[in-house]
């Protein structure tokens, strides 16, 4: 998607950012939730609080091992525009606990974007504009231009050599298997989010 003239949306998305959250308290309500056994969202369970639980740990971890190649960090400390990044997740979710350290990393290279955080269930109706295939899925990241109050690209829910091995693998295999779920765990492990930063470098040229 890139560049939304539909105003509704537009004004959906200022209204958003409003109420959004910086990612340092998102950080914080989720090792909260790990401290009270909980997770976000209305809907409670062991599942998730126990994915809530792992992505605490991957997040810290991440947040103090991501290394962002020189090439990607001089494109976004020599960012000149002026954009809001509000991305829309969830505690318990695996794709946003790999990615969102990735976001906040290069933001912070750049005061040229602000990177702000949501709860998708909190969220309903922003959430819906952005729907992937038809479904809710997260993280999902929205650029918005400040200058022109626009929405002009987004992201998500997960890096573009993972949607091509999932668009893969289902054309085979018609179904994710509990297999290719694993595969996808070691992908990340390896990759070290080198794939979501240059994602992310694509989307502010």
């Amino acid at each position: 998607m890139i560049k939304n003239t539909n105003t509704k949306v537009n004004t959906l998305v200022k209204e958003s950012i409003n109420k959004a959250i910086s990612y340092k308290e998102f950080r914080a309500q989720v090792a909260k939730h790990v401290e009270n056994g909980t997770s976000s969202g209305p809907y409670q369970s062991e599942s998730l609080t126990h994915y809530t639980l792992l992505n605490n740990s991957r997040m810290k971890r991440l947040d103090k091992t991501i290394k962002i190649d020189d090439s990607i960090a001089e494109k976004f400390k020599n960012f000149k525009g002026s954009q809001t990044w509000i991305v829309l997740t969830e505690s318990w979710c695996g794709d946003a606990a790999h990615s969102m350290p990735v976001m906040d990393k290069v933001t912070e290279m750049t005061e040229n974007i602000d990177f702000k955080v949501l709860h998708r269930d909190e969220n309903v109706e922003l959430m819906n504009e952005f729907l992937t295939n038809g479904s809710m899925s997260i993280p999902k990241l929205i650029i918005f231009d400040n200058n022109t109050q626009e929405v002009i690209n987004d992201w998500g829910p997960s890096p573009s050599t993972i949607q091509q091995m999932t668009k893969d693998f289902k054309a085979e295999h018609k179904t994710l298997t509990l297999e290719f779920k694993k595969e996808i765990q070691v992908w990340y492990n390896q990759n070290k989010g080198k794939c979501i930063a240059g994602d992310m470098a694509n989307l502010i040229e």
